[in-house]
């Protein structure tokens, strides 16, 4: 129960000595020509403990026995209106226990747009006096992180105007200077406009191609924009760790007469190590008719606009192994051909051609029937909870941040007729990171209520980075890529309303890290439905490029998160010494313990127990495409009591539960007589419903025993034939 601390005017718990101390600063700690602003003002707060008690008037209302207090949860605020503008010289804070480690001191002449004039991120509570400098009719205390997991309590906010003063009791230091938003998206991101020559544009684009072709492992990001207008003859293409993105408040902005290529001529025709590049929010023209888009995991196609056929296998239809549509429209043939899996998620499409395993559509106009398993199509009508995924764009001659409007029962393009509904985010409002930027100075633009761009490049970090205010939206541009030192993790996200993260790869560090992103602190018990989290286009590596280890890369406490394509990856390949059964160690790709979890495009390969775990109850998901992973050394060192470890458990204890499109497949080529037990583990009951499962065994390394449970066929043979079941429970 929490403690009381006021009753009826009464000091309750409160000692004489804390009141004598506090009594000392409020004689002593002002000259005398500053005056004391607050007192009596009218005072407002996000929220109160309990209806009727601890008021924000109680703040100012100058008796050191009454109290504000908030609710427990981040971030909350108390702030005074000053009646008119004054200038602020000093403010007293007057903590109860429940105290703020991370705050703000913000002014405002319209209690709508905010300057920070004091931030810290390393409060201890207590007694507090700040020397601070600024004008404003309102100012508040912004808090965004807790000392307690009770919430924010103040007996008094006392803000003082004019003169100087002689604090009686030291100031605490703040971690730095506040921080500016905006500025330089960085030398890695090469900006295009329409009054260039097609020469010179292509000219950059195939200098950067040049050296990301085959510079899978390198540590090279770029991101390549095109400011709104009509580009002509040009073949822009996408190697490694590169991004092309429009510039204009919708895909017909940009206008490109040409095509956007991704091919596998590096990789003899071979297109399943077509990693980690993207475009987005272009209008296309291709020259022949047909864009080629041969890719498999972490190439997102976003908000394009395709006047042709859309050609998603390599020049000589050679393997390729899944991918992710969202938000576009293709006015041809969306062109499968060798294409293993692939996802497509509300877009509109001309047509679609072929099938090999598992395509599958969701809120797709345009898609075939559902058909599974001859065709295997998969096919939803609509998506029954999506928001499209944040966007850098020019708002006039300035850039800003989309963040499109939350969706349900969605079909179909979100630009349909005109803006995609939402909300423009100014510059201004984020702080820009750039490669070299520590964790502390990362935490501290957030803790002044900045969001937060990353610039293309690689980021070292020694701490978490705290994501703690509601709506907050944290983006990487040009796969900005994060990396763990000493097993921290690298990032976490609090339990509040609609963060958005997005675009962000997440690179594991050589120390074990526990998780490489968290949703929400365990015990997360807030509903979200209303404004869920979003995690779209982040994606995990384990080794490869570094001997990384991670038990387990994205954890989900939050309830009704939205996760909308991600591929967690412990790698089967890479840099000399990067990967192997004991160096690149990883137990689960994901982790599920919210409530009301939605997932769509799910890629998750070569975990070495349990890839997906799933524990909340409520969940969907909407397609996954998994490999277990190829090096269990043999069948005992794999797992002891059974065989292996299902790409897709759900948890005994879960009643209720709905998947669709799961797809497991084995390539055990250390040990080709390894079996593992089933592809997918789930509880029997009525409230647990599998649609449209396979398996398959790649050229017969290796054999799946069941598809689900005890049920299905053995994948199994050099013939690589899928097993399939439609249903289950």
């Amino acid at each position: 129960m929490r403690r009381s601390r006021w009753r009826s005017g009464a000091i309750v718990g409160v000692t004489a000595a804390v009141v004598a101390g506090y009594a000392a600063i409020t004689m002593t700690g002002a000259s005398a020509a500053e005056t004391l602003l607050s007192q009596g003002k009218p005072a407002t707060a996000s929220s109160t403990e309990a209806p009727g008690a601890y008021l924000a008037s109680e703040a100012v209302d100058g008796n050191a026995g009454s109290r504000w207090s908030s609710a427990f949860s981040d971030p909350q605020w108390l702030q005074v209106d000053l009646g008119s503008s004054q200038s602020i010289s000093r403010v007293e804070l007057f903590w109860e226990t429940a105290a703020a480690k991370a705050f703000q001191i913000q002014v405002s002449d319209n209690a709508s747009s905010w300057t920070s004039i004091y931030s810290t991120t390393t409060s201890t509570g207590g007694n507090q006096n700040l020397s601070v400098t600024g004008a404003g009719r309102y100012v508040r205390m912004y808090g965004t992180q807790r000392t307690t997991g009770y919430g924010y309590s103040l007996y008094e906010f006392k803000v003082y105007g004019g003169g100087t003063t002689t604090p009686t009791s030291p100031t605490p230091t703040p971690t730095g200077p506040t921080l500016p938003g905006g500025g330089s998206l960085g030398a890695q991101v090469t900006v295009f406009d329409p009054s260039m020559s097609s020469a010179t544009i292509q000219a950059q684009a195939d200098a950067i191609f040049k050296q990301q072709e085959t510079n899978q492992f390198g540590t090279q990001r770029n991101l390549l924009a095109f400011k709104p207008g009509t580009y002509n003859g040009l073949n822009i293409q996408v190697g490694f760790n590169t991004s092309v993105i429009g510039l204009g408040q919708n895909p017909q902005d940009v206008r490109i007469n040409g095509d956007i290529t991704v091919d596998a001529g590096w990789f003899q025709g071979n297109a399943t190590q077509n990693f980690w590049r993207s475009v987005e929010n272009i209008s296309l023209y291709p020259v022949s008719g047909a864009n080629r888009w041969a890719v498999s995991q972490a190439a997102p196609f976003r908000r394009m606009d395709v006047h042709g056929d859309l050609n998603l296998a390599p020049n000589g239809y050679g393997w390729a192994s899944g991918g992710y549509i969202a938000d576009s429209r293709i006015s041809g043939v969306e062109g499968q051909y060798s294409q293993q899996q692939w996802f497509t998620r509300n877009s509109q499409i001309g047509s679609n051609s072929n099938a090999v395993w598992n395509q599958t559509f969701v809120g797709v106009q345009g898609a075939p029937a559902n058909s599974f398993p001859n065709p295997p199509y998969t096919t939803i009508g609509s998506a029954p909870v999506i928001r499209e995924k944040p966007y850098l764009y020019l708002a006039g001659a300035d850039y800003a941040v989309f963040v499109p409007s939350l969706q349900t029962n969605a079909s179909g393009v979100s630009w349909a007729n005109g803006n995609t509904p939402g909300t423009s985010i100014p510059l201004s409002q984020f702080y820009v990171a750039k490669p070299g930027d520590s964790a502390a100075t990362i935490n501290q633009a957030l803790a002044q209520g900045l969001n937060l761009i990353f610039q293309p490049g690689v980021y070292h970090v020694n701490q978490t980075i705290n994501v703690t205010r509601a709506n907050t939206v944290v983006m990487g541009l040009g796969y900005a890529t994060i990396i763990p030192d000493n097993g921290v993790t690298p990032m976490q996200v609090a339990d509040v309303d609609g963060v958005k993260v997005a675009g962000l790869l997440f690179d594991a560090g050589t120390t074990n890290s526990a998780n490489l992103l968290v949703i929400g602190p365990n015990g997360s018990s807030a509903n979200h439905a209303a404004n869920p989290t979003t995690v779209q286009d982040v994606f995990f590596r384990i080794g490869g490029s570094i001997a990384g280890k991670a038990t387990n890369s994205l954890l989900v406490n939050s309830n009704n998160t939205i996760i909308d394509h991600i591929w967690a990856w412990r790698a089967d390949h890479g840099n000399a010494g990067t990967y192997g059964w004991t160096i690149n160690t990883a137990d689960s790709g994901l982790i599920v313990n919210g409530q009301n979890v939605t997932a769509y495009g799910l890629f998750v390969e070569h975990y070495q127990k349990y890839e997906v775990i799933w524990n909340g109850n409520g969940g969907r998901t909407y397609f996954l495409q998994n490999e277990q992973p190829y090096d269990p050394p043999s069948q005992a060192a794999w797992r002891s009591g059974a065989k292996g470890y299902a790409a897709y458990k759900v948890a005994d204890s879960v009643t209720n539960h709905e998947a669709w499109a799961l797809g497991s497949y084995c390539y055990f080529n250390v040990d080709p007589s390894i079996h593992s037990d089933r592809g997918f583990e789930v509880p029997v009951n009525s409230g647990v419903k599998l649609h449209n499962l396979l398996t398959v065994s790649l050229g017969g390394n290796g054999v799946i025993d069941h598809v689900v449970n005890n049920t299905g066929a053995a994948a199994q043979g050099t013939a690589t034939v899928p097993v399939y079941v439609t249903s289950f429970n």
